[in-house]
């Protein structure tokens, strides 16, 4: 017969123990490990301090369609040129981009169409109106 020739070998380095208590400390010690690295401050804010876990949450507003709908409102208006842009703290004009913008929130409003409160509605339909006003002011 011949031998059968291996391409690999098989080693067990998992510890067995009657009690299991090897086992036992090895996961308290990952868990541990992970439970540190959840707390650690992630960035620091402008203070130059790191802000804990529920601090850096708190920056941010609840997601949901009208807190999407505002973002592409600001976006808009950076655009727009009546806020500033962010990264460089000047009002720029990007016609261009203020469009698909606007062409995104118009689609959104014939997608959700029947689907939104009455709220969400009229708030999305005052935004689509004013921006359609500035970006037609703009253009000339």
């Amino acid at each position: 017969m011949p031998e059968e020739k291996k391409d690999f070998i098989i080693k067990d380095r998992r510890i067995f123990s009657q009690d299991n208590t090897d086992i036992d400390k090895e996961k308290k010690e990952k868990e541990k490990i992970q439970d540190a690295k959840e707390q650690e401050p992630k960035e620091a804010g402008p203070t130059g301090e790191k802000p804990g876990k529920s601090e850096a949450q708190a920056c941010f507003p609840e997601i949901n369609f009208p807190t999407f709908i505002m973002s592409l409102n600001a976006s808009a208006f950076v655009n727009l040129g009546i806020l500033d842009n962010p990264s460089t703290g000047k009002k720029e004009i990007n016609l261009a981009l203020a469009k698909q913008t606007i062409d995104i929130l118009c689609m959104l409003e014939e997608k959700t169409r029947g689907n939104l409160s009455k709220d969400e509605e009229s708030m999305l339909k005052n935004i689509l109106y004013d921006l359609r006003i500035i970006y037609v002011k703009e253009k000339k």
